[in-house]
């Protein structure tokens, strides 16, 4: 399979890129700084990225900010990037996608536990991944031609948790996580969220 997949120059998408290739896929690692590079916060970049790459059969996105802030400190300009990165930015990649999706492609997409597992200071974040849940529930409904829409939500992962200071024992290595990934491309799930092995919602 050709995959594309956008954040491959961040922690779990060097991961998802990693095990793609191990498997035999063609992989395409997209990022600002790739050639060709993408920018998914810009819908004009997103256009541009896909005319130069071409059909493909999976679009895997494992990018996105969203403001890690308690409530009473929110700005204005934290809630519009947590709106426009991680939430528009992958509705908007899926959405563009679509007419590049050879039959049967998938698009698969990062939200996160903590749409059901919130921390203190994750309102911003807690609500996008919901909503991305939401978003692929209802754009599963849509899908044609064979095509699939599916979200991963992973937990922490221990080398980010590692970088932050955290404990980073109870977290899964970002290799772990890549196998969600895998399991949405090679699966059958459409409209559904797929968790990391041993790390399910309470």
């Amino acid at each position: 399979m050709k995959i594309v997949v956008i954040g491959a120059t961040g922690t779990i998408g060097k991961a998802v890129a990693t095990l793609l290739k191990e498997k035999g896929h063609e992989v395409i690692e997209a990022s600002r700084s790739s050639q060709p590079s993408i920018d998914f916060t810009n819908a004009s970049s997103i256009d541009q990225f896909y005319e130069k790459i071409g059909e493909i059969d999976a679009i895997v996105t494992t990018a996105g900010d969203a403001a890690f802030v308690a409530l009473d400190g929110l700005t204005e300009e934290q809630i519009q990037l947590s709106l426009n990165s991680k939430l528009m930015g992958q509705i908007n990649t899926v959405r563009k996608g679509l007419k590049y999706l050879r039959a049967n492609g998938v698009a698969v997409i990062t939200g996160g536990m903590l749409a059901y597992s919130p921390w203190p200071k994750t309102s911003m974040i807690t609500m996008v991944n919901a909503g991305l849940e939401g978003f692929v529930k209802g754009a599963a409904l849509d899908m044609t031609n064979g095509h699939r829409v599916v979200i991963v939500h992973p937990p922490w992962v221990a080398e980010t948790a590692q970088k932050l200071g955290m404990d980073a024992t109870p977290w899964p290595k970002a290799a772990k996580v890549a196998e969600a990934y895998l399991d949405a491309i090679e699966g059958t799930q459409n409209g559904a969220p797929v968790f990391v092995e041993g790390y399910l919602p309470a």
